[in-house]
This record gives C-alpha cells, structure tokens and sequence, in this order.
C-alpha cells in the first residue's frame, strides 16, 4: 500500500442534484501497514445510534462542497485538523436507510501518527483496524435484506455493517 492507490478510489468528485452529506475515510501509515479510523457511535444520536461509521455528517451552510463538510465533521468528532488530510480521492456515494442523503466518501490521507481528540457527544470508541485486516474476504459474511446484499464484518467486538461496510469493501475493491 505503499503507493497509496486503493481500487475503488476515483479522483473525480461526484457530483449530483440531490442533497449531500459527507464522511471522511481517514487513512494513515503505521509502518508497513494502512491504518482506517472508524468510530462507534453513541447510543444517544438520533441517527445511527451504535454503528460503527467515518467521521462525517450532513452539509452546514457554509459548506462549500462534500470536502469541506467531510473535513469539517472530521475536525468536530475526532480532532482531525483539515490541513493535514491529504485528499486521495472519492468512494462512490452510497445511499443508507436511515439518511435521506446521499452520502460522499471523501478518501484523505493523514500522518503517520495522527493525535485524535475524539468528541464525547459524538464518538464513543475509536477503532484503528488495518486494512490488511480488512481485505481478509474469510472474516466478511452478508445477508439479503430485501434483495440487497447487506455486508458484515466482526472488529474488536464490534459490528461493522450497512453502509460503512459497504464503502469499506469499495476502498478495498471487494466485491459489493
């Protein structure tokens, strides 16, 4: 991964008429290894309470494009400062149940040995799996959920599924 080239990232930022949030797929260097930042979110939020997601959320007005909100929300829940995201590229946007947005995978690259400062109101446990670990096709399972293909993935006790699941597997270039 040294080149820092993943098979579902494409340089073109999508683009679309209909309403769009944004979250960021941090990655980072941890010596041979790439690294992702995930979090769990709180039981609390009123949406997707408990899943595992990227950072990210819907646009505030003053956001000029998916970037902008991608980096923004990064910054608020993990302490991510935007200039130190080297942006790699976009995921496909992915539509999820609970969200009326679409939503725009954001690609960055952070430093090897990036400090987080996760929020308290929005984070409740941060999780740094591989993506060695993730490409492992042995521990994914799916199931069908109304004709759809619904992706799962076991982490530190953790579930990783749904939509989060399903941009995990396109930064990997996994079948969807």
């Amino acid at each position: 991964m040294s080149n820092w080239t993943f098979p579902g990232v494409r340089r073109s930022v999508p683009t679309s008429d209909l309403p769009q949030a944004a979250v960021l797929v941090p990655l980072y260097p941890d010596g041979d290894e790439v690294r992702v930042v995930l979090t769990k979110r709180p039981m609390t939020m009123p949406t997707h309470a408990g899943h595992l997601a990227f950072p990210g959320g819907r646009p505030d007005e003053e956001d000029e494009d998916a970037v902008a909100t991608a980096l923004r929300e990064a910054h608020e829940e993990m302490g991510i400062v935007p200039e130190s995201v080297q942006l790699l590229g976009f995921l496909e946007p992915i539509h999820t149940v609970e969200f009326s947005l679409y939503v725009v995978p954001v690609v960055g690259r952070l430093p090897e040995n990036p400090s987080f400062v996760p929020s308290e109101r929005e984070v409740d446990k941060v999780l740094l799996p591989t993506l060695a670990s993730l490409s492992n096709e042995k521990q994914w399972r799916f199931e069908m959920w109304k004709g759809r293909r619904v992706w799962f993935f076991e982490l530190e006790g953790e579930l990783l599924w749904g939509a989060t699941a399903t941009m995990t597997r396109r930064l990997l270039g996994l079948e969807v």
